[in-house]
């Protein structure tokens, strides 16, 4: 099999654009499951997907034609390349057009791509072995998925920049049962190798909660006290995230824009001890230094592949301080340039201890341990609507009595991070809802006063 500086260059070689980027990702992963307290399936994949950005420049403006398929030979990459030039022939003049990055071919780029294996595994599973004994045990029921991956993204240009990145990724997510099947709890933990995993004290808090429920109360629809773990934080700070693009903001569609036209950069648009934050380089988060799409979007665009990407600063001390933009973005909106970048971080000024701290300081409410099925009801006020899934407990004196009922709820992130009353330590964690697809999140616990339950709902 062909290197991806092999296919790289052969796809340079062989393109005929005025200006070419390629882009190959290689994904190597490992996963295990497991279901009724046994190990399942486990195994190993690798995939290869390369994007052909080919830029022809023509009487009426600079086209782009792009292109993205699985590719491992030289003729499979020569096919994507005549297509990608093809499309850009026949495209219409892009808006986003500008000159490619240059530079130099970074020091790493000859290393091999990254590669994880069912070792990576090697002492979590005799962990896991002990804690799937122990739960059969306790009449108790483990339901999980464990995954691993190691990508490794190559991006050259015709222009003569050539940048390697490699992304370790990894989460687990467990669900236990009482063998009864009467209720259900689930926990969540972020990795970069699964040393730090524990899997023991994941499973005694899925035990503890387990036992919470053995009393059930039901409640009904309305605004509750409401303690939020850093994984429900994640599930609704990261859609604020999502929709921050500052053309889109700017355009007067999304809770960013000035209701006198333009964007709220400046306004204070959550409490003061707020901030948002992003940085390629967080330690435990670290994400890709530059630009790699193979999209073009309102935020971002392929004529930026290979753009460093700098840490942004979204919300400072309460502040909007800057929006998503890409180049050509920036330039249409007149906002300074802030490529999106892989992570996420929360911190709130003051903030201390963790949701154990917090319920130990409730005198009546609700832990609300994670949620699903989110989606956006109102762009302009950034409402989104869901459902609790998986544990929502009553916390009376100071301690947690039982588990009640689900419920959907109508809430808006950004005035979460405007009523809350406590907030914990940031925290490295990973979205129930978003965590697959965004894995990178540190969040603090948050307690919200008046946390708006919408309607029961019958999910269990």
């Amino acid at each position: 099999m062909a290197t991806p500086q092999a296919l790289i260059e052969h796809a340079l070689e062989v393109a005929t654009a005025d200006h070419t980027v390629v882009l190959l990702r290689q994904s190597s992963t490992a996963n295990l499951r497991w279901a009724n307290n046994t190990l399942t399936t486990n195994g190993v994949s690798k995939a290869v997907q390369v994007t052909v950005v080919s830029v022809v420049e023509g009487s009426g403006g600079t086209c782009a034609g792009v292109l993205t398929q699985s590719a491992t030979t030289p003729e499979q990459v020569e096919a994507v390349v005549a297509a990608a030039e093809e499309a850009a022939r026949r495209a219409s003049p892009a808006e986003d057009a500008a000159d490619l990055a240059s530079g130099e071919q970074a020091p790493d780029w000859d290393d091999e791509p990254a590669e994880t294996s069912i070792d990576v595994f090697e002492g979590f599973t005799a962990d896991l072995g002990r804690t799937l004994t122990k739960a059969a045990d306790a009449d108790r029921l483990l339901y999980g998925y464990a995954e691993h991956d190691l990508t490794t993204t190559y991006l050259a240009t015709s222009t003569g920049l050539a940048r390697r990145h490699v992304q370790p990724t990894g989460h687990i997510g467990i669900t236990g049962k009482p063998r009864d099947l009467s209720t259900s709890a689930w926990v969540g933990a972020p990795t970069l190798d699964f040393a730090d995993i524990d899997v023991e004290a994941l499973d005694a808090e899925l035990g503890r909660r387990i036992g919470w429920a053995g009393r059930k109360v039901e409640l009904e629809a309305g605004r509750y006290e409401t303690l939020l773990p850093p994984t429900a934080v994640a599930d609704l700070v990261l859609y604020a995230y999502f929709v921050s693009s500052g053309r889109e903001a700017h355009e007067g569609q999304t809770a960013y824009s000035s209701p006198g036209g333009g964007t709220r950069l400046g306004d204070r648009v959550v409490k003061s001890e707020v901030t948002l934050s992003s940085d390629p380089a967080y330690d435990g988060l670290s994400s890709a230094p530059f630009v790699a799409t193979a999209s073009t979007d309102s935020a971002t665009s392929v004529f930026d592949n290979g753009l460093d990407i700098s840490p942004a600063r979204w919300i400072t001390d309460g502040m909007l301080t800057s929006l998503a933009t890409s180049r050509h973005t920036a330039r249409l909106t007149g906002l300074p340039q802030a490529q999106f970048v892989d992570n996420l971080r929360l911190d709130v000024a003051g903030g201390s201890g963790d949701v154990d701290d917090l319920v130990a300081n409730t005198e009546r409410g609700l832990l609300l341990t994670c949620l699903w099925y989110i989606r956006q009801v109102d762009p302009q006020e950034l409402l989104l609507t869901g459902l609790t899934r998986d544990g929502v407990y009553l916390v009376e004196d100071g301690r947690v009595t039982g588990a009640v009922n689900n419920f959907r709820f109508n809430e808006s992130p950004l005035s979460l991070l405007n009523r809350f009353s406590e907030a914990g330590t940031t925290r490295r964690t990973v979205s129930r809802e978003w965590g697959e697809w965004f894995p990178r999140t540190a969040m603090p616990a948050l307690r919200i006063p008046d946390f708006n339950m919408s309607s029961v709902s019958q999910a269990s």
